[in-house]
């Protein structure tokens, strides 16, 4: 899986004073995140959003803490954000690909290849995005083969349940022969058992 954290701080096209305020909190929030305390690295990019708006490695790096966070869906919302902002090309692909990856968590697949997609458009020589994308395809299929096997079951079973049953007054006449067949069977056996074995062969006289 490919995350990206920005570790150079993106200068927006804004008069330079204004461009360098935030700049430390996303060092720290870069710290942060290196020493894997997404918390605070989350909080120290919220910082550098208040200092400077719409500042695209903040919002970027903190969909990435987000979704360490397991906060997918939260990583989501900021993976469109940087998106929105259409601050570079290679920002665009990578938060589409970022997208990806979360949507593919929260099983959303066929959003995820749709992200998978536009990463590759605006990127295609990104393995990785390939890869995740056929990986995305494949796992479609299989969740759609197995709800189509479903359907097929669900569809059989009825139609078994429409069969028509056999009557009460049939089933009873069953059951009636069924004991008829019995009673005759033993009746059977005890007249076997009663007969009187034949007598033997009278001895020859020489």
């Amino acid at each position: 899986m490919k995350i990206f954290v920005f570790f150079t701080i993106i200068i927006l096209s804004a008069p330079g004073l204004q461009a360098q305020k935030g700049n430390a909190e996303i060092s720290r929030g870069n710290k942060a995140y290196q020493e894997k305390n997404y918390s605070k690295a989350i909080s120290e990019y919220e910082e550098a959003l208040k200092q400077a708006p719409g500042n695209p490695a903040a919002i970027f790096n903190q969909a990435n803490a987000l979704f360490r966070e397991n906060k997918t869906e939260e990583a989501e919302k900021k993976f469109e954000e940087a998106i929105d902002l259409n601050a570079s090309k290679q920002l665009n692909a990578d938060s589409w690909y970022n997208k990806g990856v979360s949507l593919t968590s929260q099983k959303k697949l066929e959003e995820s290849i749709d992200a998978y997609k536009h990463a590759l458009r605006i990127n295609p020589s990104d393995t990785l995005a390939r890869e995740n994308l056929l990986r995305a395809l494949r796992e479609l299929k299989k969740k759609q083969d197995q709800e189509d096997d479903q359907k097929k079951k669900e569809q059989e079973k009825k139609q078994e349940q429409k069969k028509p049953q056999p009557k009460m007054e049939d089933q009873r006449v069953q059951q009636l022969l069924q004991r008829l067949e019995e009673k005759e069977k033993q009746l059977q056996q005890k007249l076997n058992q009663q007969k009187v074995p034949a007598p033997g062969q009278p001895a020859k006289d020489w």
